[in-house]
């Protein structure tokens, strides 16, 4: 989702961690898949001298510290590598990219923003190679939970976004949850709700003693869909979502399901449990609202939790609510993952670099730079702090539960699509079934033009 932030970060903690990954392998042995073009490799001590490029888009603060730190220490581990790191701004890669992997001279490991118009187009393009083999070799299968992969694996004509081939491998993880003012609950005499249910009694009560129970800003229309996919995973199996926010055939969205999570949302606004004129409300005061004590829950991303974190200190809370079966299924994805070019010159010392860069001691160093890690998230937790709360949810869904994926990512013009739908449903001007007809105009028109 476009405006997604992960949180800048605190200091590197000490050169004993980087020391001790340097002298950490990434992989013992060879392997081989037949659909690769050639045997591989996991030694990469006897390559002679390489020269890796690689670009990525890392450039905040603790976003940079971990860049900096893994290629120094990968670089001490294979004196005879040397990384060449081209960093760039989100923005400033995307437009550089598209142009780079046409070019003779493409970079051998690039970011590639997950979605269909980016990482797709260079699956259908040839531009990235496939990382199965790697993956089996190094057991990157084992280390991410398939709910994390499968948003950096497509088919090979790309026309089937989340199952097929295996093409990157994300650092850090994303969570959508509830923030909480714990001093507003503790008012209310309220528990942090443990499901939906508990969270629709919380929500009553606030509004019964006059606060303001939920807090959005929706003027830039895509923060409704980080409202509507949690509530979309209380009401809907995980795997119809996964095929709708992916743009998969076989589905459909006017079923009762999630007409059912249309209305819930809808309910909301009757109810008047959001604050006055959320579609005409900044994204950014509606989270600052809740820092100045303005309101009880606000749902959000984990990239809002270290400004709410530094202007509501111990205050602020995260959580999820469960499914009525008890497991967590909350929109959220990774960031953008690190691929292999199909131009790469020696494709072992690239998947050496990924794995080296996701491996678990990778994560201790993400953890001390303020990052959320993807893999050993709950493990890796702050011992206090609303950090903590998103460490350990993200853990628990991935591991858990089910991370359901970024409804705009289902295709080009879903998250325009999508963003008027639900301000129009929060204004009142459509029903949830009329809601509902509208996403399936666009799913499947797109769905029978990429069959």
């Amino acid at each position: 989702m476009k405006s997604h932030i992960r949180p800048n970060a605190a200091a590197l903690g000490g050169v004993a961690l980087i020391l001790a990954l340097a002298g950490c392998a990434p992989g013992n042995g060879a392997a081989q898949n037949p659909a690769s073009s050639g045997e591989i490799s996991t030694d990469i001590s006897g390559v002679g001298d390489v020269t890796l490029t690689v670009w990525d888009q890392e450039v905040r603060g603790g976003q940079n510290e971990q860049m900096e730190a893994l290629n120094a220490a990968f670089m001490e581990k294979y004196p005879n590598v040397t990384v060449e790191r081209n960093s760039q701004s989100f923005d400033d890669l995307a437009t550089t990219l598209r142009l780079a992997l046409t070019d003779a001279d493409a970079p051998d490991v690039v970011q590639a923003n997950n979605g269909r118009n980016t990482m797709g187009q260079f699956v259908a393009a040839g531009q990235l190679r496939p990382l199965d083999d790697y993956a089996d070799a190094y057991g990157w299968f084992d280390r991410y939970s398939p709910s994390v992969l499968q948003y950096s694996t497509y088919s090979e004509d790309a026309k089937v976004f989340g199952d097929g081939n295996l093409y990157g491998l994300p650092q850090v993880g994303e969570v959508v949850g509830v923030f909480y003012s714990k001093s507003k609950l503790a008012e209310l005499g309220l528990e942090v709700p443990t499901d939906w249910s508990a969270f629709d009694e919380a929500l009553a009560a606030a509004a019964g003693a006059g606060e303001t129970p939920l807090l959005l800003g929706n003027i830039e229309k895509w923060p409704a869909l980080h409202v509507f996919g949690p509530l979309q995973g209380d009401n809907v199996d995980a795997d119809v979502i996964t095929d709708l926010g992916l743009g998969n055939s076989g589905q459909s969205w006017t079923t009762p399901e999630n007409v059912a999570a249309a209305t819930a949302l809808r309910d909301w606004v009757d109810a008047g449990y959001f604050n006055d004129g959320v579609n005409g409300t900044d994204y950014d005061a509606a989270w600052q609202a809740l820092a100045s004590g303005d309101g009880v829950f606000l749902i959000g991303g984990s990239w809002l939790a270290a400004d709410l974190g530094d202007a509501m200190g111990d205050d602020v809370g995260f959580f999820v609510p469960n499914r009525a079966d008890g497991t967590p299924a909350t929109t959220g994805g990774t960031g953008l993952p690190f691929t292999i070019t199909s131009a790469a010159d020696n494709t072992d010392v690239a998947a050496a670099y990924l794995d080296f860069i996701t491996s678990d001691e990778a994560m201790d160093v993400l953890a001390e730079t303020g990052n959320l890690p993807v893999n050993r998230t709950s493990e890796l937790a702050p011992s206090s702090g609303v950090m903590a709360d998103v460490f350990t949810v993200f853990g628990d869904v991935t591991g858990n539960g089910s991370l359901l994926p970024y409804l705009d990512y289902a295709t080009p013009t879903f998250s325009d699509t999508m963003g008027q739908a639900l301000q129009d449903l929060l204004a009142g001007q459509v029903t949830p079934a009329e809601f509902t007809e509208t996403l399936e105009a666009d799913y499947s028109e797109f769905v029978a033009a990429n069959g």
